[in-house]
């Protein structure tokens, strides 16, 4: 089965870790889902990749211009300034919360979990990171695992782009699920 009729957010700012984003983009592309860039500004968005800059992409919709409820899924990806930016916008925080509200898959990968621990939605969840970043996400409340994916009722987390064809078999894996019940705020 494939994701047609399915319609995924990827949500990014400046300074995404290129691969993280581009790469789950193609492949659920490939399924035949429908894939939106939602950003926190218009235009768009500028990739880390290794130690510089990368390729841009364009943003389809600004978070304020969106909803959760017109996506099936999220995906949120990583790189050090993209969460780090995304995390101190409210609306960002509004749209991630939302999807855990509505039982919808979530997709985090490396840093991206800094904004479930913002997004107040990673208290008591089974999930990974990077490592640098495990005892923020343990200080959280959440059960961190070394391990390249971690699902926890629709929530899927990786560690690193090392770790993205598992993160994207998961996240296809999950779209296809659709809802989780226990997919909630503070579960």
């Amino acid at each position: 089965m494939k994701l047609e009729n399915k319609r995924v957010a990827i949500l990014a700012t400046d300074g995404f870790e290129k691969s993280e984003l581009f790469e789950p983009l193609k492949a659920l592309k490939n399924e035949g889902a429908r894939v939106d860039v939602i950003s926190v500004k218009e235009g768009s968005i500028k990739s880390w990749d290794g130690d510089n800059w990368g390729e841009s992409t364009s943003v389809d919709y600004v978070v304020t211009d969106t909803n959760e409820s017109e996506y099936h899924a999220l995906v949120l990806p990583g790189g050090v300034a993209n969460p780090d930016l995304l995390r101190t916008n409210d609306n960002a925080l509004e749209f991630i919360r939302n999807f855990f509200k509505s039982g919808k898959p979530v997709a985090a990968i490396c840093h991206a979990p800094w904004l479930l621990i913002s997004a107040g939605v990673i208290e008591n969840r089974k999930v990974t990171s990077y490592h640098s970043i495990k005892d923020d996400v343990i200080n959280a409340g959440a059960n961190w695992v070394n391990k390249e994916v971690v699902v926890d009722e629709g929530l899927v987390t990786s560690r690193n782009p090392d770790d993205l064809p598992a993160f994207i078999d998961k996240v296809i894996e999950e779209i296809k699920e659709g809802k989780h019940d226990d997919q909630v705020v503070n579960a």
